[in-house]
C-alpha cells in the first residue's frame, strides 16, 4: 500500500521567517518531512508539494491545479495537508474525483510548535485514507466528515 501526502500550505507547514527582521511566519518544507519519520511507517509512501500557500491566498486556479494533480496520481490513497480556513472550499472542489480516497488535514497550530495538533490530526488521516470507501473526506480534531457534509464553523 503507498500514500501520497500532497503539501498545499497552511499552518501545519508554517516555520518562523528565515529572513532577518521578518515578523510573518513562512511556509517551507512539509511538516510530512519531519512527523512521518517519527511513525517508522509500514507503509510506502511520497510526499509532494503542490502549493506553499496560506489556505486564505489559494485560489480557484489553485484548486484546479491540485484537482488535476490528484487526477493524475497513479496512487489511490491521498493526503493533502492544507490550512483550515479555506479547506472546506479545496474539499468541495475534489469531491468528483474518481477512484481515489483523498483526506485533506490540517493543523491550529504550526507541527514546529510542541503544542501542535498536526502529529495527530495527520496520524488519523492517515488511518482514515487507509480504511474509507472512495471520496473526500476532512480529517481535523479527531473526526473524519465527508466532504458533502463539511460546514465551517467560523466561531470555533
Amino acid at each position: 500500500m503507498k500514500i501520497t501526502f500532497v503539501q498545499t500550505g497552511g499552518t501545519i507547514d508554517k516555520d518562523y521567517p528565515k529572513s532577518t527582521k521578518g515578523w510573518a511566519f513562512e511556509i517551507d518544507t512539509p511538516a510530512v518531512e519531519r512527523i512521518i519519520p517519527k511513525l517508522n511507517p509500514t507503509f510506502d509512501y511520497e510526499i509532494i508539494s503542490v502549493l506553499k500557500k496560506d489556505s486564505m491566498e489559494i485560489t480557484d486556479d489553485d484548486r484546479l491545479l491540485l484537482r488535476g494533480r490528484c487526477d493524475t496520481l497513479d496512487c489511490d490513497k491521498i493526503i493533502i495537508t492544507h490550512g483550515t480556513d479555506t479547506m472546506g472550499d479545496t474539499a468541495s472542489a475534489l469531491m468528483n474525483i474518481e477512484r481515489k480516497t483523498v483526506v485533506i488535514t490540517g493543523a491550529m497550530r504550526p507541527e514546529r510548535f510542541s503544542n501542535s495538533d498536526a502529529d495527530i490530526n495527520l496520524g488519523m488521516a492517515i488511518a482514515a485514507v487507509q480504511t474509507l470507501d472512495q471520496g473526500v473526506y476532512i480529517c481535523m480534531h479527531g473526526r473524519v466528515i465527508p466532504a458533502e457534509k463539511v460546514d465551517r464553523n467560523m466561531q470555533t
